[in-house]
């Protein structure tokens, strides 16, 4: 028998046997998924389903309108000219978005929507900080204008707000982008988003900035007592920065409002008279007083008739 040392008489050596042993485990964890990609899948699920669920939360009341709004010195007094404006009413997309949702969902929203991405500073972030140390937000006034009631039953198919929103600095000029969420709440009942506003500029605490938003119900509100709730945002910044609404101005409460298929035009119905019937019935009603007084005189009824 050879004495041969172990290695040789199996044609390895030490080094092979390392070398096999490290490739055999490296194929062992590339067949294996790892773990970490696991875990980002996993994550990425309950992100998704977290996000199906958050938004299956979302309660959206059915009943349509239509609204626009202008700064209100640019805005006609009339009653007519603000008819004819609602007619060029377009939807904007945070109305389009929102449109029906629960206050309190529209506010988890809009948190969401501007939650800084980990690892970046965004500039909603930048603005959020800006807002909260240099700005200071009011809305001096609100009010609200009856336009149209076809049936004249009390309650109104078409209706406006105004508002005016201002900013509380030392700095007499100084301006902000901002927009606004209108809500209508039924007798007290939850605040129920109807109109968003495009981005408009406010200028200090001036009056010439009012805006104004005209509102038509096209369908869904039943003839009843609605408030009104205006929050007023900064572009770029998650917080309402002001509110304004009905505990605040008896203009803003109880507002009789009821939409379009609710409003029927009045139609005035006319019943004509045939003139030749009318006549008919008058000669049977004369010949019935003469055969009365026949009656009584006790002359021959048929002279009478033939007399006719």
């Amino acid at each position: 028998m050879l004495n041969l040392p172990l290695n040789q008489m199996f044609n390895t050596s030490p080094n092979m046997l390392t070398r096999k042993s490290a490739n055999k485990l490296s194929n062992k964890s590339s067949n294996k998924p790892s773990n970490k990609g696991i875990v980002v899948k996993l994550a990425g699920l309950l992100l998704l389903l977290s996000q199906a669920s958050f938004a299956q939360e979302f309660e959206i009341t059915q009943g349509a309108s239509h609204s626009i709004g202008i700064v209100k010195d640019n805005t006609d007094e009339s009653v007519q000219s603000k008819t004819t404006l609602i007619e060029k009413a377009n939807i904007t997309p945070r109305t389009l978005a929102l449109k029906g949702m629960k206050r309190i969902d529209v506010k988890n929203l809009q948190q969401q929507k501007l939650q800084p991405s980990k690892g970046s500073i965004t500039m909603s972030q930048n603005a959020e900080y800006k807002t909260d140390s240099y700005y200071s937000f009011s809305i001096y006034g609100g009010y609200s204008q009856l336009i149209s009631d076809i049936d004249e039953d009390g309650y109104f198919q078409t209706f406006s707000v105004t508002f005016d929103a201002d900013i509380l600095s030392s700095v007499s000029d100084e301006e902000a982008l901002v927009y606004a969420d209108l809500y209508l709440s039924r007798n007290g009942g939850p605040w129920t988003l109807y109109f968003s506003t495009d981005n408009f500029i406010i200028t200090g605490e001036s009056t010439l900035d009012e805006f104004e938003v005209v509102t038509q119900l096209d369908s869904g509100y039943v003839p009843d007592n609605y408030n009104v709730l205006i929050d007023l945002y900064e572009v770029g910044y998650s917080d309402v920065v002001a509110t304004y609404s009905s505990n605040d101005s008896n203009s803003l409460y109880a507002l009789p409002l009821e939409s379009r298929d609710y409003d029927p035009e009045y139609i005035e119905v006319i019943h004509e008279v045939e003139h030749g019937g009318e006549s008919t019935w008058l000669l049977f009603g004369a010949l019935f007083v003469l055969v009365i007084r026949a009656y009584r005189i006790k002359l021959p009824v048929k002279s009478i008739v033939n007399k006719f």
